[in-house]
């Protein structure tokens, strides 16, 4: 029988700046334990958001108590989390020391769940827009969570460039009765 308390431990904590619901977070962190576990790193002991003054979700946590925390080791959580999702400014944290990572730009829309007339509410689709901006985008983004706010809707998009995912997307934007005073804004 494996005995951990042997095994020294490290406390690390993965700040993403990324907007992820906890379910979301959750099928990321999944995916980190398995590399966590197929490496001997360590395992996943928590994770937590991080919320702006309206519910929003600013970024979010992933902790983990490591056995390894050798550059190797670092390198492997780092080049996961790049390859699913790590937009820039995101920081892995041990002790004092951090470390910045991450690739990706992020890109939010905010759709107004208020101001429009009632007929494009009734006669509009959300589903439209998260399919048509999944076409649009094709290997430049994707979406990776949303927000649903008392006037606002959020659907966030990570990708290669911001400019260039929004640019996919403008003529789409303005044309959908929906996205009407819409906001597209840089998250990442």
């Amino acid at each position: 029988m494996f005995n951990t308390e042997s095994v020294p431990q490290e406390s690390v904590t993965i700040t993403l700046n990324a907007r992820l619901q906890p379910i979301h977070r959750g099928e990321l962190e999944d995916a980190l334990a398995q590399v966590l576990g197929a490496h001997h790193i360590g395992r996943i002991s928590g994770g937590g958001s991080l919320l702006t003054d309206n519910g929003e979700i600013k970024e979010c946590d992933i902790e983990i108590i490591a056995t390894d925390i050798s550059p190797q080791a670092i390198e492997h959580i780092i080049s996961f989390l790049e390859r699913a999702l790590a937009p820039k400014g995101s920081k892995l944290r041990i002790g004092n020391n951090v470390t910045l990572f991450g690739k990706h730009e992020g890109l939010a829309l905010y759709l107004n769940g208020t101001d429009l007339p009632d007929e494009v509410y009734e006669n509009s689709d959300i589903n439209v827009i998260i399919d048509e901006l999944a076409s649009l985008l094709g290997q430049e983004g994707m979406m990776h969570s949303h927000f649903d706010g008392e006037t606002e809707t959020a659907l966030y998009y990570y990708g290669n460039q911001f400019t260039t995912m929004h640019q996919l997307i403008e003529p789409f934007l303005e044309s959908y009765p929906l996205c009407q005073q819409c906001r597209v804004v840089q998250i990442a």
